[in-house]
């Protein structure tokens, strides 16, 4: 195969990284217990909110604390408390401190392409936090770049592979994201690997069709060996 540029999204495509965020969630429905509303109610508040702030305060672990404080004043109202506040942020902060778990196949995997194909880390979220994870992953010897964006759009995925001197028609973008990992690649003039994660965010979600062009599917990370 022609040496390939593969940029390879982090976040539920290296290592677990929403499961810990639906678990504070699921703890935060629990702390508001709103007398009307229903868990899934609370929970469209917390989207809402989230939706909202994604523009001023991106993504990662500093941003989903504020967007539980802001929702829990919205739906608390006179039950806002200083106390139920310190308890909600310390939901959030516990976040940071999650040990980080490499999906399994990953390392081996990255080893066997690295050798064949030049691979740019491609994530957007904090970039503190984003680079802290890489270095806590053992996997940053396998990236020859690595790039921590605020939003992956279009014109963000043309101008990074631009700026990296990507070969058009071989360059791919690798993720678990509808929204920041496969459309918008596909957009951009990209080819595609979508690796589906059964916790992606529902924010990420969005139609993908099996039959676009330039798309390839596969059930894990480590398929990948199969088609680089």
């Amino acid at each position: 195969m022609t040496r390939q540029c593969l940029f390879i999204d982090a976040d539920d495509t290296l290592w677990e990284n929403n499961v810990y965020f639906e678990r504070v969630i699921e703890r935060f429905i629990a702390l508001v217990d709103h007398p009307q509303y229903s868990p899934e109610q609370v929970r469209s508040v917390l989207d809402e909110v989230e939706r909202a702030q994604l523009t001023t305060r991106g993504y990662g672990s500093t941003a989903f604390g504020l967007n539980l404080r802001d929702a829990f004043l919205q739906l608390a109202g006179d039950r806002a408390s200083a106390e139920a506040l310190g308890l909600v942020a310390t939901l959030a902060e516990g976040i940071r401190r999650q040990p980080l778990e490499v999906i399994e196949g990953v390392a081996e995997t990255l080893a066997y392409l690295m050798d064949r194909h030049r691979l740019v880390l491609f994530t957007k979220g904090d970039p503190s936090e984003q680079a802290d994870k890489l270095a806590r992953s053992g996997l940053a010897a396998c990236f020859t770049d690595a790039r921590i964006v605020r939003e992956k759009d279009a014109p963000t995925y043309r101008s990074t592979a631009a700026e990296l001197g990507a070969p058009q028609g071989h360059t791919w973008m690798i993720g678990n994201s509808p929204r920041s990992d496969i459309n918008p690649a596909l957009e951009a003039g990209f080819k595609a690997v979508w690796v589906p994660h059964d916790a992606t965010w529902r924010l990420e979600h969005e139609e993908v069709s099996p039959e676009t062009a330039g798309l390839l599917v596969v059930a894990r990370f480590s398929d990948l060996r199969r088609h680089f």
